[in-house]
């Protein structure tokens, strides 16, 4: 059985793994993990909503962006889709990607999303 650090280092890998194949190995990528408290202070001042939400992605240039993910809030999340907890933060962080790379929630995205998805077993 793996530990803590173990299962760290391998989601770090897929993490990378994930980025590489969606935006590509010269993009510049931040991942910060934040409480439910600033997540809903960005998504009040960047979208306007008054409330916590999983993920955030901040394209700063064609080549570097931002990705925010909420754990607690991710953690609720998950049941409501029937998924582990671990999946569920690799099916965020290729949602994430895949608007960092340009593309706006719709069809398009979730064709592109199912790609990633079944590639990275999420």
């Amino acid at each position: 059985m793996g530990t803590k650090n173990d299962k760290k280092a391998l989601l770090e890998g897929l993490f990378v793994d994930m980025k590489k194949a969606i935006l590509g190995k010269n993009y510049e990528l931040s991942v910060s993990f934040v409480s439910s408290k600033r997540i809903e202070e960005l998504n009040l001042i960047y979208r306007n909503k008054k409330e916590p939400t999983d993920i955030l992605s901040f394209p700063l240039s064609k080549k570097e962006g931002e990705i925010c993910i909420c754990l607690p809030i991710a953690r609720k999340e998950a049941k409501k889709f029937g998924r582990t907890y671990e999946n569920f933060i690799n099916f965020l962080f290729i949602h994430g990607l895949v608007h960092l790379k340009g593309y706006d929630h719709g069809s398009t995205m979730e064709s592109i999303e199912a790609k990633f998805r079944k590639k990275f077993k999420v």
